[in-house]
């Protein structure tokens, strides 16, 4: 139930993805906006990066004392009236959405966006039980129309371009007129806005996500950038919130050094449009709100990683940052990831929620450049992590036999330090005279994988070995 696991076929993802011009077209917004954005935000606060720091020490004593933070949590959130429900996995959380809308003989649901929701394929679960989910964040809702799932964590439908959205509502909004005028962004909002407003007011259930829970006050927080997000919570008689356990803060005042990183490193923006409180249902004398206020915590698999070599991805505060800035997302996409979580971080968090017999393939789809961890706004070491994955995907013989060979190959020169001075010295002698002075390659045995998309530099001096004795070596 939910997305269908392609993370397997991430090769023939990312060579499909490489092939479709208007996916290519539209990830070229991704590339420039996101990153200039980004650095204009933090530009103009002085301390950012102290504030990163802050971030992560906040995250990391959370983790390590989670388990008193969850029964803080638990207390104030159940004596403001709200109704806790605990879920191991998918399943357990799907009956637990599931059998409250049952009881409540809902028909109707409204959804803010919740990649949550999305991991335990909510929708589907919600369409089996004869519930119709309906997606409110506009960029949720064009996928929706389409079939897919987001392929971004923050901009779900960023992999689209203009002309393919005008396309899905004339296709699925039969009572559009024809010459409706759908040919920009501004008359797109407004036609979904007219479509959306609707079923707000029909829903008998609003569903959303959290951004952060607060132990403190028992608190769900959500930021948005339409409001989409407070019409779910506040029209609806109940309101349901799923979240999984990393999301627990201790304070307001932490919780408020977070909303500072956040959507800074997410949009560029000082703070996103709405970032909305919610502590149990309405209270005699509220003007609105829920009757019914419940939190669904869900694990599924992340209290394994507690106190393991990945606890640090628990931090991500889903900023969508290190994709933002990755060049293998900016070329093949996040549907080319093949589950929910794409990019650097869903190339960790992948692999350890369904497996790295699975997911394999995700920590190799990196450059190991760096530039997701010198953007994460709570410092997650994803590079690091991702070599841990690639390291456990040898050690159980998952690796492409090819790549073991190789790899046997340089350990046998390089347990030889005399031979694998002499081998690369000849190796690199050879490159630098096949290349016939033009100092690159556009064709090159057993390098066929790079210099089908991009030429291979050809050395120019001497190896890194060699040149470091000329200079003396280390002192």
């Amino acid at each position: 139930m939910g997305v269908v696991i392609t993370s397997p076929q991430f090769k023939d993802n990312a060579h499909e993805a490489l092939r479709d011009a208007p996916l290519q077209r539209a990830l070229g917004h991704v590339r420039k906006n996101f990153i200039e954005r980004r650095a204009a935000a933090a530009a103009k606060l002085p301390e950012f990066e102290a504030l990163r720091d802050a971030a992560r020490d906040i995250k990391t004593h959370t983790l390590a004392h989670l388990d008193l933070y969850l029964e803080e949590w638990e207390r104030n959130a159940t004596a403001a009236g709200a109704v806790v429900h605990w879920a191991r996995d998918a399943a357990e959380a799907n009956r637990i959405i599931v059998d409250l809308c049952k009881a409540r003989g809902a028909k109707t649901v409204t959804k803010g966006k919740s990649m949550i929701s999305e991991e335990i394929g909510l929708n589907d679960a919600l369409a089996a039980a004869g519930v119709t989910a309906v997606e409110t964040d506009l960029g949720e809702y064009i996928i929706q129309l389409r079939g897919e799932h987001p392929s971004h964590i923050i901009a779900p439908a960023v992999h689209l371009n203009k002309d393919q959205v005008e396309a899905d509502f004339r296709r699925v909004h039969t009572h559009l007129p024809g010459d409706r005028d759908l040919s920009e962004p501004t008359t797109l909002l407004a036609e979904a806005r007219a479509v959306l407003r609707q079923k707000f007011i029909e829903a008998d259930i609003g569903i959303t996500g959290a951004n952060f829970l607060i132990a403190e006050t028992g608190s769900s927080v959500i930021v948005t950038n339409e409001g989409n997000g407070d019409l779910t919570q506040t029209l609806p008689k109940v309101h349901i919130v799923v979240a999984s356990i990393e999301k627990f803060t201790p304070t307001l005042e932490d919780v408020a050094q977070l909303l500072r990183v956040l959507a800074r490193s997410a949009t560029g923006q000082e703070m996103s449009v709405y970032t909305t409180f919610s502590t149990g249902p309405r209270r005699a004398g509220d003007p609105d709100g829920p009757q019914e206020y419940h939190v669904v915590v869900l694990d599924n698999g992340r209290s394994a990683m507690l106190g393991g070599e990945f606890e640090d991805m628990l931090r991500c505060i889903r900023c969508g940052a290190c994709m933002n800035h990755c060049p293998v997302y900016h070329a093949v996409g996040g549907h080319a990831y093949g589950w929910v979580y794409p990019g650097p971080m869903g190339s960790v968090l992948t692999p350890t929620l369904i497996g790295v017999d699975k997911a394999g393939h995700l920590p190799n789809a990196s450059t190991f450049c760096g530039r997701c961890e010198s953007v994460c706004p709570v410092r997650i070491p994803l590079p690091k992590m991702m070599r841990h994955w690639r390291e456990r995907e040898f050690e159980r013989n998952l690796t492409p036999a090819a790549i073991r060979q190789g790899l046997s190959v340089w350990a046998w020169f390089a347990r030889r330090p005399a031979l694998y001075r002499q081998a690369t010295r000849a190796w690199t002698k050879a490159l630098a005279l096949l290349s016939r002075g033009e100092g690159r390659f556009a064709k090159l045995p057993l390098a066929k994988g790079w210099t089908d998309y991009r030429d291979l530099p050809a050395p120019e001096g001497g190896t890194f070995q060699a040149m470091w004795k000329k200079r003396g070596g280390a002192k």
